[in-house]
């Protein structure tokens, strides 16, 4: 696909700084780019790239300076980034088109209905008084078990399995091999010490424009229902476990394990790694930083790092203090036989 700065200009709402008839092809990092390579650039320290930089077509923030020549064609928009982003899907909507028709071998259990506009792949599985609703993308061997409801304009990826009497909002997006429903964690030891199952009979509620990476689960509840609100993100490899609660607009990255009952804010974001304990809140707008420990409730909008987490001023303190330690026992060891002379005299 090729198209000229002005045609791209058009449909990002931007104004064309250069030549508006260069082409560009593909779409690269400003850093890596070639001949052809369409890149993006939103803030200034990504400026100096302009300079060197072989990409024909850069969109570009308006309020960003440029104050070296560049070789490249400038497209400024509003938010340079929204613009690639409308862009490539774009571009996704071309080269992954959203499919249509039933697959076989495929099977739709007794009482439910497949609607007409509705992709189901093969080999995928539909169980009892499923509500399948407009436009919805059911890729290869996926597992809709019973009284599952899936709304609108939803997309489940090869090898998604939802457990029985999930709800799934409208405009969500469930990658390869998400697993939803699964039972919780939940055991309970006898007199002996023997371990005895407690079942789950709740459920797992995810609400509309919600998108669950890759491998990730969520627990159904205990008693009651796990719930996702709408427009939160989570990324690969996730584990939230029973009865825990998900604010709205709320990003988990890759590998957050939440453990049980665990409620998280709204607008909260919980980078790689990070550990949360059972039973907690967090309340909105909280940052919690990489491979973090949070074993309390955090009741305070704010960042917080460390392991137990700490806020963010707080942790930078003592990480500078951890830095002067070798140098501290040093001069520690050095006093102390300073002082030993001392009283041996």
């Amino acid at each position: 696909m090729q198209f000229t700065a002005q045609q791209i200009a058009q449909a990002v709402n931007g104004t064309v700084v250069g030549n508006p008839d260069i082409t560009a092809n593909d779409f690269a990092k400003i850093e890596e780019a070639k001949p052809g390579s369409l890149c993006f650039v939103m803030d200034a320290k990504y400026v100096h790239y302009l300079a060197d930089t072989q990409a024909s077509v850069i969109l570009i923030n308006s309020d960003i300076a440029v104050e070296h020549p560049t070789s490249a064609t400038l497209i400024r928009v509003d938010n340079a980034r929204q613009a690639m982003a409308d862009l490539l899907k774009m571009v996704e909507d071309v080269i992954n088109p959203r499919r249509h028709g039933m697959e076989q071998p495929c099977f739709v259990a007794q009482g439910t209905t497949v609607p007409q506009d509705t992709y189901l792949g093969a080999f995928a599985y539909i169980g009892k008084n499923v509500r399948i609703g407009s436009n919805v993308q059911i890729y290869p061997h996926c597992y809709i078990g019973d009284n599952v409801i899936i709304g609108d304009n939803t997309t489940l990826y090869d090898g998604v399995k939802i457990y029985y009497n999930t709800r799934i909002g409208s405009n969500c997006m469930l990658h390869a091999g998400v697993v939803v429903g699964s039972d919780g964690f939940g055991f309970e030891p006898d007199k002996e010490g023997t371990y005895h199952k407690v079942p789950q009979i709740g459920d797992v509620i995810i609400e509309d424009d919600v998108e669950i990476g890759a491998n990730t689960t969520i627990d159904r509840a205990m008693m009651g229902h796990t719930i996702i609100h709408r427009n939160t993100k989570i990324d690969n490899l996730v584990q939230i476990a029973h009865n825990c609660a998900i604010g709205q607009s709320t990003v988990l990255c890759a590998q957050v394990g939440l453990a049980g009952s665990t409620t998280v804010g709204n607008h909260c974001i919980l980078t790689g790694q990070v550990g949360v304990a059972g039973h907690l809140e967090i309340t909105d707008n909280v940052i919690v930083g990489a491979q973090a420990g949070v074993a309390s409730s955090i009741k305070k909008q704010g960042i917080y790092q460390g392991s137990p987490v700490l806020d963010i001023m707080t942790f930078r303190k003592n990480a500078a203090i951890m830095k002067q330690l070798p140098e501290l026992r040093t001069m520690i060891m050095d006093h102390d036989r300073t002082l030993k002379k001392i009283n041996k005299q």
